[in-house]
């Protein structure tokens, strides 16, 4: 059986970090990604993108919403928010409820 190794994620700040250390500083790919603990191909990939003029990691399109559904996710959140309220005030309820017997 194959044992699966978790993905690891890293910052955009740390990729930006790693690919200088092979920039700027004139390094090897290996000997920064040793020195890194991650693996070499991903450096290299990292590495080449930056030289060719692009970001290291691709940006996530960015979701367009309507007004309709920003008002809808507004309105699910403050839903939310007020059956917790009232959770409480009824656990409030009946705490004071008790006490006064």
């Amino acid at each position: 059986m194959k044992v699966r190794i978790p993905k690891r994620v890293y910052t955009e700040q740390y990729r930006e970090a790693a690919v200088r250390q092979v920039i700027d500083a004139e390094r090897s790919t290996a000997e920064v990604a040793r020195s890194l603990d991650m693996s070499e191909k991903t450096l290299a990939n990292w590495v080449r993108k930056v030289r060719r003029g692009k970001p290291p990691v691709k940006q996530a399109a960015a979701l367009q919403v309507n007004e309709a559904q920003a008002e809808l996710s507004r309105l699910r959140t403050e839903n939310a928010q007020l059956r917790v309220d009232n959770e409480i005030l009824k656990k409030a309820a009946a705490y004071f409820a008790r006490e006064s017997r």
